[in-house]
């Protein structure tokens, strides 16, 4: 600009007059565009030394540029050389006071005037509209004796900012009864206010009217037209429209592309997105949520180094999202790479990009980092919170959780959940409970996701009356058996023992997926109706396109197991591989080596485990052992023994299982031995746990636990039970 200047300052004006104020006149709106004050204070001085400021044209241009500065004093002292009233110098007063939002200096403006143009009319309705003031907009709009294409659509767009798309649709009739044609902003604001109202019928009609008058290759009105057809999730006609467009920019592309983003098609989003010409930082974002979301979180974080390489700053919602694909990755350093680089650019205030930055230091494990980021957080909204509170439970760090819970300004579902799930995970079951009952008397209803995880609970400690209490609950709500509803409760009155109110809770559910016939499988299996286990294994082949999975596969095999189907087993372990495209793993192979062992063919099963790609679980050598036992068939029971006594050497419950077989065949010399080596190498039997429900409280019991608050009670009630046994 200011070689420009210079290059201004050296031309002689008499040479070519015209050419020099059109130079001036771009000068002076190059620097009210970019705010250069000095510069346009600089030519002002050149103009009037040269005495070429008394030019209308320059003045008037000059007056606009000390009104976007506002400078008063230079603005007045122009207005003040113009002798008389001037009609453009009034409405470049009346439209700067509008923008300013002085509308009562813009109406008095308004009203002294002598005489008035349409685009005087035009700015006080657009004006009053601007500020939400729509009744006195329509005042003026009424009364305006030049209502054009103009007018109308200030009022039409008006209302539409204002969230009063109906009225915009009126008034846009109106338009078409008083015989005025409508402009392209006109049509973007109605197919808008169709968007807004969800009235597709409408929508389709201006359509229509969009052809016949014209404006159908109009690339504005054919963006919102696009944008309207994917609103309505209309794709094909959104497709016509944007493959018959001869002309597109950045907008149509990018909203082309958010089309295919929302179908989760992210082959054709991926090619139309390397297609565009142009690129925006909306398009690149789209992009990379997408990646981000199906899992591919390397291709997302491929495509942002691209994006911030090409000088494109990233969205809010795109360093959020790509914070996320970091956390899921745990990339803890490249997370802290973004951090210092949006801590840069100034937007590390940001509640979302800090709420992201919380989420990704506690998921690698660094709570200490992520609460001094939550600490910095001036404005905490709940998500914050609940970034923090998720942090705390994901860390197995639930005392820090539960305080931090307890002392939330707001909680919101997620913020129980979270808190309800953290217990879940962690398997203190009694505070799943007693946190459930908290939010109940909060008055908070519970999501679908809460409740799955309490039944899970349920489940997990067998507490039949209290998953019933929750399915009641689950009715009164009026929650349907959807599919993961529908999953913890067949789950919760399986493992409950309560299998014909599973098989009720599965037959009424709209929609089965993977995990629902699993648990129905699985909990038939485990209870004993093995046949009707592999009866519904076949039946889920036949009903449905759900494909088996290696759970699924798992139960088939027990339930072959537990009803002698040997050679039926042996089929199916064949096929897991060869059919279903699944490679066994060792729970599989220990079932297929349980149920060798049981009919008896053991050399089958030692076989089987020393073919196997990898270590056998103790579990597998148990039972190989075991059907020695039964079958007395001491060579084989010594060599899987030896095996065994080295498997075990590793681990505390290795060794208490071959402690407990011998003890069953009576060696209890080798059961003393076993004991020895244990403590020479300081290895423990984990504790085993019971609970006890009282009055809706779940108590945990762990051998010789001395942590209870009524230790002394429960002791004294046991010795007076075990007098009262001993009694004669």
């Amino acid at each position: 600009m200011k070689t420009a200047l210079k290059a201004l300052f050296l031309t002689n004006p008499s040479q070519n007059f015209n050419s020099y104020i059109k130079e001036c006149a771009s000068l002076l709106k190059n620097f009210s565009e970019k705010g250069l004050v000095t510069e346009g204070t600089v030519l002002h001085s050149h103009l009037l030394k040269k005495g070429i400021f008394s030019e209308k044209f320059i003045a008037i241009k000059m007056l606009i540029m000390y009104l976007d500065f506002r400078k008063l004093a230079e603005a007045n002292q122009i207005v003040k050389e113009f002798n008389r009233f001037d009609l453009v110098v009034q409405n470049c007063l009346i439209k700067a006071n509008t923008e300013w939002g002085n509308l009562v200096e813009a109406r008095k403006l308004f009203d002294e005037m002598p005489e008035r143009n349409e685009v005087t009319w035009t700015m006080l309705i657009s004006g009053f509209m601007k500020y939400g003031r729509w009744e006195e907009s329509m005042w003026y709009f009424e009364r305006n004796p030049f209502k054009n294409v103009v007018s109308w659509t200030a009022g039409i767009s008006g209302f539409l900012k204002n969230g009063f798309s109906f009225r915009g649709l009126k008034l846009f009739l109106r338009l078409l009864e008083s015989g005025v044609k409508p402009n392209q902003v006109t049509f973007t604001s109605v197919i808008s206010a169709c968007i807004e109202t969800g009235d597709f019928e409408l929508g389709m009609s201006v359509l229509g009217l969009i052809v016949k008058t014209g404006f159908e290759d109009n690339v504005s009105v054919c963006n919102s037209l696009i944008t309207f057809c994917l609103r309505m999730r209309e794709f094909d006609l959104a497709r016509r429209v944007f493959d018959r467009m001869e002309t597109r920019d950045v907008i149509s592309w990018t909203a082309i592309l958010d089309m295919y983003v929302e179908m989760g098609d992210l082959g054709e989003a991926r090619r139309i997105f390397d297609e565009m010409p142009e690129r925006n930082e909306v398009s690149w974002s789209a992009v990379i949520a997408r990646y981000s979301q199906s899992g591919d979180h390397l291709e997302a974080l491929k495509l942002f180094r691209q994006m911030v390489q090409e000088g494109l700053r990233p969205t809010v919602s795109c360093f959020s999202c790509i914070l996320s694909t970091l956390s899921n990755v745990k990339n803890l350093q490249a997370g802290r790479n973004i951090h210092a680089h949006v801590k840069k650019i100034g937007i590390e205030g940001d509640v979302f990009i800090s709420s992201s930055l919380v989420d990704l230091y506690c998921k690698c494990g660094d709570t200490k980092d992520g609460q001094f980021i939550f600490n910095s957080i001036k404005k905490k909204n709940v998500v914050s919170w609940n970034a923090m509170l998720g942090g705390y439970s994901m860390n197995r760090q639930m005392d820090e959780a539960k305080y931090f819970f307890d002392n939330m300004p707001t909680r919101s579902n997620v913020s129980w959940g979270i808190i309800i799930g953290g217990y879940v995970e962690n398997k203190q079951f009694d505070k799943v409970f007693e946190v459930f009952n908290e939010m109940l008397l909060s008055g908070e209803t519970p999501t679908k996701l809460t409740f799955s995880s309490v039944l899970s609970t349920c489940a997990s400690v067998a507490s039949l009356e209290k998953g019933k209490d929750i399915h009641g609950k689950i009715l009164k709500l009026g929650f349907y058996y959807d599919v993961y509803l529908g999953t913890a409760l067949t789950d919760m009155y399986a493992k409950s023992g309560d299998i014909e109110s599973s098989k009720q809770v599965f037959d009424r559910m709209s929609e089965r997926n993977e995990f629902s016939w699993t648990v129905m499988i699985q909990g038939l299996a485990e209870s004993g109706f093995a046949d009707d286990s592999l009866s519904l294994f076949e039946e889920m082949k036949r009903s449905s396109s759900v494909a088996p999975n290696e759970f699924m596969l798992l139960s088939v095999l027990f339930a072959c197991s537990h009803c002698g189907l040997v050679d039926k087993g042996l089929e199916f372990f064949g096929a897991m591989e060869s059919v279903y495209g699944l490679r066994p793993k060792e729970r599989h192979y220990t079932c297929v080596v349980d149920m060798l062992s049981r009919s008896g063919r053991l050399h089958e099963a030692e076989e089987l485990i020393n073919s196997m790609p990898f270590q056998p679980e103790a579990n597998a050598l148990a039972a190989l052992l075991s059907g020695c036992k039964t079958y007395k068939n001491e060579e084989i029971a010594v060599r899987t023994a030896r095996k065994l006594g080295e498997f075990a050497e590793k681990n505390s419950g290795g060794l208490v299982l071959l402690s407990n077989i011998y003890a069953s065949a009576g060696r209890w010399v080798d059961v003393s031995n076993v004991r020895k080596l244990m403590r020479e190498k300081g290895l423990k039997k984990s504790g085993g746990c019971s609970w006890v429900e009282v009055r809706n409280h779940l108590y945990s019991f762990y051998s010789e636990d001395g942590t209870h608050s009524k230790l002394a009670e429960i002791y004294d009630i046991l010795e007076l039970l075990r007098s009262e046994m001993m009694a004669p």
